[in-house]
């Protein structure tokens, strides 16, 4: 037996490339080290081959960004129009803050990109079809899918930038900055935080239940028929 063929038999087999490994290998280091972080020399060092290597299957940066978005938008279960909307929307809203906190650098990313992939498509379509199955106009469709989408994704935002995560977790944080209203002079801001966020259990995140369903609630109105109000809402109305 030859010398280098002894040699390819004890070195181990690497992954052949592919554009799915390089795209899967992105996502996991852009959640270690964001959007800034991932780079294509930064992917190449992490996936241990070479820069070049990597421009047989992407062409750029911005064809990794589609390609990653468009993997998060996959991991999000799209609403049915055959079920009832409420519902679908809340389980469409829980599932999009549950990927956004699985992967914090596309709070600013899912509505960017020009070239929307299939799964990205795909969960846009299936969240128009089930409001416009609900009932709801073209005009309120629209409107709907930009304000439960806009709420989302600033609640995500919002999340994100707390110094707290989960259920009694504020007590850290808040306790020691209720100290400093000691004189009296925010006395709104210790009732806040002494009857409602320093109650055992409390946990941010329930916030984004209750403004949900005011939104939902809200929503449900502008549906023709009974239980809605059988007008088309109008801008500042």
């Amino acid at each position: 037996m030859s010398t280098s063929t002894t040699a390819r038999k004890m070195s181990p087999q690497r992954t052949p490339l592919s554009r799915e490994r390089v795209l899967a290998c992105a996502l996991v280091l852009a959640d270690e080290v964001g959007i800034a972080g991932l780079t294509i020399r930064s992917l190449a060092t992490s996936m241990g081959t070479k820069p070049m290597s990597l421009y047989h299957y992407v062409a750029n940066k911005d064809e990794i960004l589609d390609g990653i978005v468009d993997a998060v938008f996959n991991e999000i279960v799209p609403p049915s129009p055959a079920g009832e909307w409420r519902q679908e929307m809340q389980d469409r809203a829980h599932a999009v803050r549950r990927a956004l906190k699985r992967h914090p650098w596309a709070v600013g990313l899912l509505e960017t990109r020009s070239s929307p992939g299939p799964f990205t498509l795909r969960h846009h379509e299936a969240t128009l079809a089930t409001l416009r199955s609900a009932g709801f106009s073209v005009q309120m469709t629209a409107h709907a899918y930009a304000l439960l989408d806009s709420y989302i994704y600033g609640a995500a935002l919002q999340e994100a930038a707390l110094p707290f995560h989960g259920p009694d977790a504020t007590k850290g944080v808040t306790s020691s900055i209720v100290q400093l209203f000691s004189d009296g002079q925010y006395p709104r801001l210790v009732e806040i935080a002494t009857e409602h966020v320093l109650k055992p259990g409390y946990d941010f995140g329930d916030e984004f239940d209750f403004g949900l369903n005011v939104i939902l609630d809200g929503l449900a109105q502008a549906i023709p028929g009974p239980g809605g109000d059988n007008t088309e809402q109008q801008p500042g109305r």
